[in-house]
């Protein structure tokens, strides 16, 4: 099989609640041209953002399975909670919904948030319990009670992340709203283009200090974008840790999650280059599997102008013998399967 593990879907505009469009949250433009929010606009690249529409791109490009995980604008930072958690609730029942209609072709995640830790484990039993959802989508970082930005794996989020253990949930940790506490002028679709890279980083930097692999076996964590800037990063993380052992108090060493059975990343990085360097980092392709970030333009989606077409990293990679063929088949689909759980 060919299973994409990372992949969006949009509803069709007549989905989106209401309130949504009335309170500038969140709609789609009657035309399917525009997603949009208050003060914000976004061309709908490709058709495949809708259902239908998908489901007749994946048949093109011979994709059998794809997880669809929650919609980035749908994180609920910012908003007031009640607003919150009825936003997250529609998104939740959206995937739901899709994933009982075509249980064969879709795995699809579920959202939470942080701010309030009751709220979030009612929704996490709700999702799993009713609804069937087995994969939590959490952001990188998230804004708290008090006003404060955090990242995901903090002491505040533990009981999200016990619950998360109970279920053996596999969870994708993926990075938004980065222009909404980086203080600097969102130009040149620098918070897509470089920060996210770094808001990946940075919750994988406290996931492996703090050992949530070690202390939550059952969880399965993908960070998206292959956590790019981490691999890079590694050297530099460990030259912090043994030159200054004194802010590191209590912590783990960087290199003891490196290839963690636990801990995987998507494909999704662009070019054979950094493949080669996640593969020679991770000591092979065990913790690596597909991930198109479809039907975005900045996923693996067919285009003229960068002569693209999803998958054509891994037909490179065998090219360039970064890897074999047994290995492409592997991050198409084995490696998925063990990252969900399956």
């Amino acid at each position: 099989m060919r299973i994409n593990g990372h992949s969006h879907l949009l509803p069709y505009p007549e989905e989106i609640p209401s309130f949504m469009k009335e309170k500038e949250i969140f709609w789609v433009d009657s035309a399917r041209k525009h997603m949009l929010q208050k003060g914000w606009k976004r061309p709908i690249t490709d058709s495949s953002f809708f259902l239908n529409e998908k489901l007749e791109w994946m048949d093109r490009n011979k994709i059998d399975h794809a997880v669809i995980l929650n919609l980035s604008q749908l994180y609920g930072n910012c908003l007031p909670l009640d607003l919150m958690k009825d936003v997250l609730a529609f998104q939740n029942d959206f995937n739901a919904k899709v994933q009982a209609d075509h249980p064969d072709r879709f795995t699809c995640g579920f959202v939470v948030h942080p701010r309030d830790t009751n709220v979030a484990l009612k929704e996490m039993e709700r999702c799993v319990e009713t609804l069937g959802l087995k994969v939590l989508c959490l952001p990188t970082h998230y804004m708290n009670d008090a006003g404060q930005w955090k990242t995901v794996f903090s002491e505040e989020t533990d009981p999200i992340l016990e619950l998360a253990n109970t279920y053996k949930l596999a969870v994708e940790v993926h990075p938004y709203d980065g222009e909404k506490f980086i203080q600097l002028e969102n130009k040149s679709w620098r918070f897509h283009l470089v920060w996210m890279l770094a808001q990946c980083a940075d919750a994988y930097h406290f996931y492996t200090l703090n050992g949530y692999a070690e202390r939550f076996p059952d969880i399965r964590s993908c960070f998206a974008h292959g956590g790019q800037l981490t691999q890079v990063n590694l050297g530099r993380r460990i030259q912090g840790f043994d030159g200054r052992p004194d802010l590191f108090e209590n912590q783990l060493h960087p290199r003891k999650s490196v290839g963690h059975k636990n801990i995987f990343f998507d494909t999704l990085v662009h070019d054979t280059l950094s493949l080669d360097l996640m593969v020679k980092r991770l000591g092979g392709t065990d913790q690596i599997l597909m991930g198109l970030d479809d039907p975005y333009p900045l996923g693996e989606m067919e285009s003229e102008a960068q002569s693209s077409y999803p998958g054509k990293i891994l037909d490179l990679a065998l090219d360039e013998d970064i890897i074999n063929e047994e290995q492409k088949g592997q991050m198409w689909e084995q490696n998925v399967l063990r990252w969900l759980g399956k």
